[in-house]
C-alpha cells in the first residue's frame, strides 16, 4: 500500500496558486487512475484506489500548509505503513525553475513549511518526495505573497504539464522504485 500526499492549502482562494501544485499533481494522479477524491477523513480529502497496480490512498491535507504533518501523521497511523518506503509527498519548490521535477528519497525541508511540519510530526526526513519547481521569487517580493500568488498565464500551461509529469513520476516510483524515477525525471526543464 502507498500513501501519496500532495501539499497545498484548502479553499477557493488558494486554487491555482504556486503553493497548491501538490494538490494539482494529486488531482492528475487521481484522474489518470480513476480514483474519486472526496472522502473527508484524517484532516484531509482522500481517495482510495489503485496506482500502478498497488493499493493507494491519495491525500490532500486540509490543515493548511504549515500543519500538513498533522494530517500525514493521522493517515500513517491509521493505515500503519512504513513511511520510509510507502509514503510519497508532492510539494512546490521555489529553488527549481517552473515545471522542473526533483525526486528525492529523503532530505531536509529546504525551507518549505509543509515539509518542515511533516518532518517534525514523523521525527525524521527519510520519506520519498517529488518537488515541482514554481520558480524563484522575484527580488523585492514577500515569499508568502509569491507562493500564495497565482501563476501567470504563460506559466499555467507549463505547470499543468508538470503536474502530469509528476503523476507519471509517482507511478514509476511505485513500479520501478525511486532510483529509476530520479534518473528519468530529475533533469533541468528546457
Amino acid at each position: 500500500m502507498y500513501i501519496i500526499v500532495g501539499l497545498g492549502n484548502p479553499g477557493r482562494d488558494y486554487e491555482n496558486t504556486r503553493h497548491n501544485i501538490g494538490f494539482e499533481a494529486i488531482d492528475r494522479l487521481a484522474d489518470r487512475n480513476h480514483i474519486a477524491m472526496g472522502e473527508k477523513k484524517h484532516k484531509a480529502i482522500i481517495g482510495k484506489g489503485f496506482v500502478a497496480g498497488q493499493k493507494t490512498v491519495l491525500v490532500k491535507p486540509q490543515t493548511y500548509m504549515n500543519l500538513s504533518g498533522e494530517s500525514v501523521r493521522d493517515v500513517i497511523n491509521y493505515y500503519k505503513i512504513d513511511e520510509r518506503e510507502q509514503l510519497i509527498v508532492v510539494s512546490d519548490d521555489i529553488s527549481l525553475q517552473p515545471g522542473q521535477l526533483r525526486i528525492r528519497k529523503k532530505g531536509s525541508a529546504g525551507g518549505h513549511n509543509g515539509l518542515k511540519n511533516i518532518i517534525l510530526q514523523l521525527g525524521h526526513d527519510e520519506f520519498p518526495r517529488v518537488r515541482i519547481g514554481v520558480g524563484e521569487k522575484p527580488s523585492g517580493f514577500d515569499l508568502a505573497d509569491y507562493v500564495l500568488g497565482h501563476f501567470q498565464k504563460e506559466e499555467r500551461e507549463v505547470m499543468e504539464e508538470s503536474a502530469g509529469r509528476a503523476a507519471e513520476a509517482i507511478e514509476m516510483m511505485i513500479t520501478d522504485g525511486p532510483d529509476k524515477a530520479m534518473n528519468q525525471f530529475n533533469h533541468r526543464k528546457d
